[in-house]
């Protein structure tokens, strides 16, 4: 061939040479980058498939982000919580040393007086001052808000998590399918003098309740009304309380004794000691009978019961109520709102209520530690019903500060559950799931060094010989020269 017009050799090594460059430059960019694919033309599918993990990465990443947000919240919470089961603690302790009233002067008590003032005044102030990002956390601003909670069936409720639909109410039914009941025992009648009126002969029996055992002795002929009042000495020591009733055996009248609260924990129990005038049975027997707790659904589901007390915890509601007497002795039923509220934490890659973590903090201030059935931690303060300085309220005063001390170690509770087997727990299992993502995305759009690195020796080599075969393709037409000569 002797053509010059048209170089065939040289214009397919031109395009060797094109496709070389290309190649080279793919090597060298991969190299650079560390990634197979730097643009759709690379690997489509494989683009489509890696956004997708990468969008699932960034996710995941923000949701471990969230969940160490939130343990941070929650442990700047639970510090402060136990700074104030500190300071109950130390109230607790001034309580019963002001109840030493034997060994204590007036002045002592009131310094005692002073220094409980001072620890109320400090439980307020962690409760109002305990912060994270200018968000109040032990106030009440993070309890959730319910409306229309009939006052004459729920004494108090306290919602420690639930889930309420964005921008809705849900809607708690409280259903008492059961009557609570104090122990009850019942003696009287024939036994009686004068159309009972007094008791035959003389007794001495152990008397018991949930607070402790006395032991009462009544004269042959004393009167019904006179047992009834010593029975009733021992109230605040033993929990039982007694009254009169008309219409008992042979139509004489009789001694009812119930215990002072309702539910299972409180019994009521007569032991004959000497003497039977109106107790049933001989010398030595003794009589008990105990309580009985509500029973009560909440949402249809079965509540824990502790005498007027119940707790539901389901999936969509936590939450602990103090029913009344009323209420809890009748089947009936109320209903109220949970409107909104409560600290929520989204902790999963997804934004769904299955997602997230919803707690109510409620406020540890002194007015809502305790409940509305024994009273409030402020009732303490000086001037306050249960002052110690003054009214003497010694068994009150220290069983509002059990409960209140019940009270933060359960929240406490609540808050060390939720960042161990929730929020942890939650991290490890987003980290896993990270890495298994990151590692199928990495396989996917991620260069392979050792590859690459092996197809750019080729791609330099392949590119430096098709330059030189160029040359050479350049040279050729040349030749012709030759034929001219």
């Amino acid at each position: 061939m002797a053509r010059i017009n048209t170089n065939i050799p040289a214009l397919t090594a031109l395009g060797r040479l094109r496709g070389n460059t290309l190649d080279l430059n793919t090597r060298l960019e991969r190299l650079s980058t560390g990634l197979r694919i730097n643009r759709g033309k690379d690997d489509p599918a494989g683009l489509i498939a890696s956004e997708t993990l990468r969008s699932e990465i960034r996710a995941i990443d923000q949701s471990i982000d969230n969940s160490e947000r939130a343990l941070n919240v929650i442990s700047t919470a639970e510090g402060a919580l136990n700074e104030v089961s500190a300071l109950l603690l130390d109230l607790r302790s001034l309580v019963l040393n002001s109840a030493n009233e034997g060994a204590l002067t007036e002045d002592e008590i009131r310094a005692n007086q002073l220094e409980i003032d001072s620890l109320l005044q400090s439980v307020d102030r962690v409760a109002n001052t305990t912060t994270f990002g200018n968000k109040k956390l032990l106030n009440g601003q993070l309890g959730y808000t319910v409306s229309g909670v009939a006052n004459a069936a729920i004494a108090s409720v306290e919602t420690f998590s639930a889930r309420v639909p964005e921008n809705g109410v849900a809607s708690v039914v409280v259903q008492v399918t059961g009557s609570a009941q104090t122990a009850e025992l019942t003696f009287g009648g024939g036994s009686f003098y004068n159309g009972a009126t007094r008791i035959a002969s003389a007794v001495t029996f152990e008397i018991a309740g949930a607070f402790g055992v006395e032991v009462r002795s009544f004269a042959s002929g004393t009167s019904i009304a006179d047992v009834v009042t010593g029975i009733n000495t021992a109230t605040a020591t033993v929990g039982v309380s007694a009254i009169l009733s008309a219409g008992g055996v042979g139509g004489a009248s009789g001694i009812i004794i119930n215990s002072t609260e309702y539910g299972s924990k409180n019994f009521v129990s007569i032991k004959s000691l000497a003497g039977n005038s109106f107790i049933a049975g001989t010398v030595g027997e003794t009589v008990v009978d105990a309580g009985q707790d509500v029973t009560a659904l909440v949402n249809g589901q079965q509540a824990n019961a502790d005498g007027l007390q119940i707790d539901a915890r389901t999936t969509n509601l936590d939450t602990r109520m103090y029913l009344t007497a009323t209420f809890a002795t009748t089947i009936s039923s109320t209903t109220y709102s949970i409107t909104g509220g409560g600290a929520r934490f989204q902790i999963t890659p997804e934004v769904s209520t299955n997602g997230q973590l919803s707690i109510g903090l409620n406020s540890v201030s002194t007015g809502n530690l305790g409940n509305s059935v024994i009273g409030f931690l402020n009732s303490l303060r000086s001037g306050g019903s249960n002052e110690v300085a003054s009214t003497k309220n010694y068994v009150s005063a220290e069983r509002i500060i059990r409960q209140a001390i019940n009270q933060v170690a359960s929240l406490r509770g609540r808050l060390g559950g939720l960042q161990k087997n929730q929020i942890e727990r939650n991290i490890n299992s987003q980290q896993v799931q990270l890495e298994n993502v990151s590692a199928s995305e990495s396989s996917i759009r991620d260069a392979d060094i050792a590859d690459e690195v092996s197809r750019l020796t080729r791609a330099q080599i392949l590119l430096q010989s098709t330059q030189l075969t160029l040359q050479i393709a350049n040279q050729q037409p040349q030749a012709v020269l030759q034929l001219l000569g």
